[in-house]
């Protein structure tokens, strides 16, 4: 890959098994859940989502 010009780099990233992300991961979106506007959050989600199995 080196003679095609590219380099090899590393990057961090986060481990999404360890249980420190699942829960940081969990807060979040249960506060969004919880919300009195919900239901029209998940509606402007759905509305600009792709489903990717339909996608050209």
């Amino acid at each position: 890959m080196r003679q095609r010009g590219l380099r090899p780099i590393q990057i961090w990233v986060p481990d999404v098994n360890a249980p420190e992300f699942v829960g940081e991961a969990h807060r979040p979106s249960a506060l969004v859940a919880a919300r009195e506007y919900e239901d029209d959050d998940q509606a402007f989600v759905d509305a600009v989502s792709v489903d990717w199995d339909d996608a050209t």
